[in-house]
């Protein structure tokens, strides 16, 4: 029992520290939905080739 009480202090005093150390720049409203939701596109590769490698074209084979 007396380790519940040590882990509930240990959590509760690392929460309050977590805490004070962000000030007000914590957000704890959980999910954003709607306008409010920031979604940041993402960045284009500038190396990609423009033709996967999959798709190019092989060389004719020979002819006998």
């Amino acid at each position: 029992m007396w380790k519940i009480a040590v882990g509930f202090a240990v959590f509760a005093g690392l929460a309050l520290y977590v805490i004070s150390k962000g000030g007000d720049n914590i957000d704890m409203t959980g999910e954003k939905h709607g306008s409010e939701a920031v979604h940041a596109p993402a960045p284009a590769a500038a190396d990609a080739p423009a033709v996967p490698s999959s798709t190019t074209a092989l060389p004719a084979p020979a002819s006998k």
